[in-house]
């Protein structure tokens, strides 16, 4: 008995607290962005050199449905267009509201309403699990999760106004604009940053805005953008 109870009890420990549930709570409120670069008359291609030609976005607001979202403002900056694609593949056109290059967010409206995501206020811990949403290379929304490495994270050198949390959650091109979420399926960060030194590729040190920093963003905007959603 004693040898079967060393046997299982490393395998429960190490059981992660994430699972089907986290997807669930957090996904229906992420959806892929494909922004229509100069030159080009389709949508997700022709990104300039070192940028993903597609992204993701989150929807946020406080009530049962919105018509609001966030994303990194580098995946649309430079947009002619851009359509908001849910899982179904339905295409929905989205405008610019509002830009912040500093902390590198965008705000966005489209006429599809989703539920907004929900927000944990509180600081992750760091060694907690969390889980990135995302459009990683244009595939579609998938799932990849981790830790948290890191919490306040500044002068990465990505954006002049930073405060990151950290993760070794599985980012890559086409995230950017993605959910960062707990195990519970609660907004942790917005994707913005992959730390490589050679290639566009997950290295295992990604970047996500900090829920208060992207609080302070939305709220800055809503100063001239009363119609934008508080997010508390």
């Amino acid at each position: 008995m004693l040898a079967v109870l060393a046997f299982l009890l490393p395998a429960q420990m190490a059981r992660a607290d994430h699972g089907a549930a986290t997807w669930t709570a957090a996904a229906p409120s992420v959806v892929v962005i494909e922004p229509t670069w100069p030159g080009y008359n389709r949508p997700g291609f022709g990104a300039p050199p070192g940028t993903a030609p597609a992204g993701t976005g989150i929807f946020i607001g406080t009530g049962e449905s919105s018509r609001y979202l966030v994303t990194a403002a580098h995946v649309i900056t430079r947009a002619t267009e851009i359509e908001i694609v849910t899982d179904d593949g339905t295409r929905h056109a989205g405008t610019v509201v509002a830009i912040d290059n500093q902390r590198d967010i965008a705000i966005l409206e489209t006429d599809l309403e989703r539920r907004p995501i929900s927000l944990r206020l509180a600081d992750p811990a760091i060694g907690e699990h969390g889980c990135a949403i995302g459009n990683s290379f244009g595939l579609g929304l998938s799932i990849s999760c981790g830790v948290v490495s890191a919490i306040h994270r500044k002068q990465v050198g990505f954006n002049p106004i930073e405060d990151f949390v950290q993760t070794d959650a599985a980012i890559n091109p086409g995230g950017s604009g993605g959910a960062l979420v707990d195990a519970d399926g609660r907004l942790i960060g917005m994707i913005d940053g992959i730390f490589t030194k050679e290639a566009d590729i997950d290295a295992g040190v990604n970047f996500a805005v900090s829920v208060p920093l992207l609080i302070e963003a939305v709220e800055l905007q809503r100063r001239s953008h009363p119609e934008i959603p508080a997010l508390q």
